[in-house]
Parts: C-alpha cells; sequence; structure tokens
C-alpha cells in the first residue's frame, strides 16, 4: 500500500441536521498502519458518535451530561483514539469557557482554553516564569497544543499529563459546575463522575516554580515529569513537589523545610532524595520503576538547585 492509498484510508464522515450530528464516525490509524505494507492486518481505532449537541447554557449541559452514555467534548485529540460507542458528545465550546482572565488575586483560566494558550499567556508567565510554557512545549506540536483543551488535560487525570503536574504544584483550585470550587489535589483523588468541570483557577502568590520532563524522543509522553515551588506559607517556608508518569498520575507532596540559600550540592541531594523516596513508581515500556525513581530524584535536584541559586 502506498502512502498517498494509506493516508486516503483514513475517513471521516458527518451528516448533520438541525444543528446536531446524526453520525459522526472517525477512523484512526497508527503511523505503523499508514506507512506499511500491512493490508490484510491493518488494525482500526474507532469511536463513534450517535448526536453531537451544542448546548445553550451550562445547566444544559450538565442536564446531558448525567447520562451515562454521554460525553463532554474537549478538544478530542485523547478521546477520538478510542474504541468506544458515545449516544451524544457535548460541545462547550460556545460557553465562553474559552477565556484566561487576570482577576487580580487569581488567574481564571476556562477548562476550554487551549494549551497554546496557556504556553503564551503573559499573566501565567508572570507568575511562573517559563514554567508553564516548558510543561506544555513537548506536547505534541503546535497544532495540537492549538486544539488540546486544559479541561480535558485537568479533567482526564492522565498518567502522562504535564499538565496536571505542573499545575498540581501550583497553588491551584478547580471549579466544577455541581461540586464548587476545591484544590486540585483534592479533585485529583476523586473518583470520576459526571460533573463538569469550568475552570481552573491558579491563585497568585510569591512563590518560584520550576518543571522539567525527561522523555526518550522530543514529542513522546514523558517517563517522568517533575514540578516543584517554593514559598513562604503561613510564616514557614514550604515546598511543594509534584511527581508525574510514575507512570501513575500525579501526586504532590509537602514539605516545610527551611534550607539556605547557599545549601550545598551534598545537603541539596539529600532533600532531593528524601522527596523522590516518599513516591511511588511502576514500571512499564518507557523504564522500571527504579528507574524512574532515579530520574525523579536528578530533576528535583536540577529544579531546587535552580530556585535556590535565584535566591542568592
Amino acid at each position: 500500500m502506498s502512502k498517498t492509498a494509506a493516508a486516503a484510508a483514513i475517513s471521516t464522515k458527518c451528516s448533520f441536521t438541525n444543528g446536531a450530528a446524526e453520525l459522526l464516525f472517525f477512523r484512526v490509524y497508527t503511523q505503523r498502519d499508514l506507512f506499511a505494507d500491512v493490508s490484510k492486518e491493518r488494525r482500526a481505532v474507532v469511536i463513534t458518535i450517535g448526536n453531537y449537541v451544542k448546548p445553550k447554557s451550562l445547566e444544559e449541559a450538565y442536564e446531558l451530561n448525567q447520562a451515562r452514555s454521554s460525553r463532554v467534548m474537549g478538544g478530542m485529540m485523547w478521546m477520538r483514539l478510542g474504541n468506544a460507542r458515545v449516544k451524544t458528545v457535548i460541545d462547550l465550546s460556545g460557553l465562553g469557557l474559552d477565556q484566561i482572565e487576570d482577576e487580580g488575586n487569581v488567574i481564571r483560566i476556562g477548562a476550554m482554553c487551549t494549551l497554546r494558550q496557556i504556553e503564551q499567556c503573559e499573566a501565567l508567565k508572570d507568575l511562573c516564569g517559563d514554567g508553564i510554557a516548558e510543561c506544555v512545549r513537548h506536547i505534541v506540536g503546535v497544532q495540537f497544543r492549538n486544539q488540546a483543551t486544559i479541561g480535558g488535560s485537568i479533567y482526564g487525570r492522565f498518567g502522562f499529563s504535564d499538565v496536571l503536574t505542573a499545575f498540581l504544584a501550583l497553588d491551584t483550585f478547580v471549579e466544577l459546575y455541581d461540586g464548587g470550587t476545591i484544590r486540585l489535589s483534592e479533585f485529583v483523588n476523586r473518583k470520576p463522575d459526571k460533573d463538569i468541570l469550568l475552570s481552573v483557577i491558579v491563585r497568585k502568590s510569591k512563590r518560584k516554580f520550576r518543571y522539567a520532563s525527561i522523555r526518550q524522543t522530543k514529542t513522546d509522553f514523558p517517563v517522568i515529569a517533575c514540578s516543584v515551588v517554593t514559598g513562604m506559607v503561613h510564616g514557614k517556608e514550604t515546598w511543594y513537589f509534584s511527581v508525574g508518569a510514575r507512570p501513575m498520575k500525579a501526586a504532590l507532596l509537602e514539605k516545610q523545610w527551611e534550607i539556605p540559600a547557599d545549601a550545598s550540592e551534598a545537603m541539596i541531594s539529600d532533600y532531593a532524595g528524601q522527596a523522590a523516596s516518599e513516591f511511588t513508581y511502576g514500571s512499564n515500556m518507557r523504564g522500571s520503576a527504579e528507574y524512574r525513581r532515579h530520574l525523579a530524584e536528578v530533576l528535583i535536584r536540577r529544579e531546587m538547585t535552580s530556585i535556590l541559586a535565584e535566591e542568592r
């Protein structure tokens, strides 16, 4: 099979009636399927969607989402790769959830904001330096980040999520339609439900933020991802460590450590080792648990060193 013929094999069929899609059918093939002669063994990953609805209010969206076979549509970058039948897909793009607002004490990020928007947001850059841009720059490419949403990235609580790992270490809350506003650290550990994520809220404070990850190739999923944040909380120096792609979803560790700005490399290494040891790691095709544990310690040490050097 030629590349041209294989590419033509990807088909999308849509039939719309009165603003609703009667049938939305995606056929997505892996790169190997497209560019190798595997006509007899080709595997198709298919998601079949019966109805497309663009609600006019959040109340309508929430009611529609209570059906077991309904799903909220974000950027469709991961959902479309699934093999499932969805009766109704709910598009939130008409509900004004695609803005980033600097409200003085907080930065409110609408759930439909794209990863590219947060990558280029000046308010987030002023608060976090280059950390937020760093956490998304390896996510496939600009075209992908122009479609993938922060709401999908946070609500999905994916083990590989750079976005979740970064925002978990910050003073972050999520606003839910039914569940109200809760800390992201609490939301991460909740069981999936049928609520709707409206916004991600980052509270401003004088904290220093660093993000780093290790990948086998530039745009691959991370082998490990780490965020480190430090600042004064209730009069005490507090460090926050978030480690994701363990390969489980990101987890948060808080430590009240008073570390001098001129701490030796050995002292910083001891602190980094202690922080890394308090997370649980697993093995998969990208690396063993022991390897991830070692990488986490290295990244945490580098991030702590960078923060302390800034204070000198």
